[in-house]
């Protein structure tokens, strides 16, 4: 990326508000720290794949603890420019870095107006596989897209109507999942992906498509292209093809189907409700990321590893169950490797921050790696911390504004509750009967900082029937 900053590299002064300052009285950081941010933050992000993940530069970067370059590059920033936010212009566009939870807390509670969370980059990434989705949507389309969305996903509430049929699904395929892990005696990345997507297909579409990796494959090529969206033309045949796909599963929809709550959810005009389901199965990648993980960690960690077993044995295995240590261990798992590492959103507006203004058009970059880490996100940081989400604790971690593993806000995952449903389902299946051991790089330890980076790609275990 090629940076256009002052030359200085001493911390920026605050100059005279006028045309000639786009910036107002927020002075920009000198052009050498400014390098470091793209190098150390955003480059990283970049290179793992923003839409989806890259198996070698998602390797590159946990060898080379990139992230954690980041974290630090981001606090060595706070402590000498204060808590920002810190303005800086890529490629001509101007960014401002958010570096104080409260300020994030105000990004995200006050959107779409005025921080539009349908960003320049968002759009063009996003639309080439849901052009009428929420999130680069914006007015009065954004609000009606947004509704029918909470209303299918049943956002409140923390047991789903489809929770029953959820239940059976997972357990199926964990089922037969560990029937192969069993028998070789070790669960790959590879083998678990291919069940979750299993288990994603048919909550999301039904049954008919849990065997449709054809439909996967086309999501994941346009999201390969959308990971160079700024650079790459759109993929229309292909786009087509996918939704076409899709529509498809809508048109004849299941029962206890996620399709079926779309079909009988009625929407005004131009909602695209089935448009509306290329998200959530994007969304649902990154919860697999998430499983995958939190069931490393607690390979590793003995004790959370016992409770986690205590509370998935306690109740009935096919009832429906909230399961809220292993929510929290979801959680923790999306604070300590944030599966969205930049949440964006763009002014509208001219916004007066401590110290100055920053100009409509500026994109706000929440960087979570940082959030979730650093100081802001204290006592935690580099530890695993489940209990902190539960309500033995109060929920301490909820009340922090540094942490926001589903975003926040009106923009805020509105399938947070039926994504913790289906990871915490899962686990509960993986571990009320098997114990893991953790047998690739790196080795996690409970008396070790967590590393910044876990390459999910390299995940493999060892897995003993109890």
């Amino acid at each position: 990326m090629r940076l256009t900053e002052s030359s200085s590299d001493a911390p920026g002064k605050p100059s005279t508000p006028g045309a000639q300052d786009p910036w107002g009285t927020l002075p920009p950081p000198g052009a050498r720290e400014a390098a470091g941010v793209v190098a150390d933050v955003l480059l990283p992000v970049l290179a793992g794949g923003v839409i989806v993940r890259r198996p070698r530069a998602m390797a590159l970067v946990e060898r080379t603890g990139w992230d954690r370059r980041g974290v630090d590059r981001m606090r060595a920033l706070r402590e000498r420019y204060g808590p920002g936010p810190l303005p800086l212009t890529v490629r001509g566009r101007s960014y401002a870095m958010v570096l104080d939870p409260q300020d994030a807390r105000r990004v995200l509670r006050e959107t779409p107006e005025p921080f539009s969370p349908a960003t320049w980059e968002k759009r063009s990434a996003l639309a080439q596989f849901q052009p009428h989705g929420v999130l680069i949507s914006g007015g009065q389309e954004r609000t009606r897209r947004r509704e029918f969305v909470e209303e299918v996903l049943e956002t409140p509430k923390p047991l789903h109507d489809i929770a029953s049929r959820l239940t059976g699904v997972v357990r199926e395929e964990a089922a037969l999942l560990l029937e192969g892990a069993e028998r070789s005696g070790q669960l790959r990345w590879e083998e678990f992906d291919a069940a979750w997507w299993r288990i994603v297909r048919r909550v999301v579409l039904g049954d008919a498509a849990r065997d449709d990796t054809t439909l996967t494959a086309q999501l994941g090529a346009l999201r390969s292209a959308a990971n160079w969206s700024l650079a790459s033309p759109r993929r229309r045949r292909l786009r087509s093809a996918f939704l076409a796909r899709v529509r498809s599963y809508a048109a004849r929809p299941e029962p206890g189907s996620l399709a079926e709550r779309v079909a009988r959810t009625p929407a005004p005009a131009g909602t695209d409700r089935a448009g509306q389901i290329p998200h959530w199965l994007f969304a649902y990648d990154a919860a697999g990321m998430a499983t995958v993980r939190a069931l490393a960690v607690l390979a590793t960690h003995p004790e959370p590893a016992e409770q986690a077993r205590r509370e998935a044995t306690a109740g009935q295995p096919d009832t429906p169950r909230e399961l809220p240590f292993l929510r929290g261990c979801a959680l923790e798992s999306v604070r300590l490797w944030p599966t969205t590492p930049l949440i964006l959103r763009e002014s509208t507006a001219q916004t007066s921050w401590e110290g100055g203004t920053l100009p409509a058009g500026t994109v706000f970059a929440l960087y979570t790696p940082y959030l979730h880490r650093a100081e802001p996100a204290a006592p935690y940081g580099d530890s695993f911390a489940p209990r902190q989400w539960t309500e033995e604790t109060g929920q301490e971690a909820r009340a922090n504004p540094a942490l926001v593993p589903f975003s926040s806000g009106p923009a805020g995952c509105p399938g947070e509750n039926l994504v913790l449903f289906t990871v915490s389902t899962l686990l509960a299946a993986l571990v009320e009967g098997h114990q893991y051991t953790l047998a690739s790089h790196p080795q996690l330890r409970p008396s070790a900082p967590i590393p910044a980076t876990l390459d999910h790609f390299a995940l493999a275990f060892r897995v003993n029937p109890l």
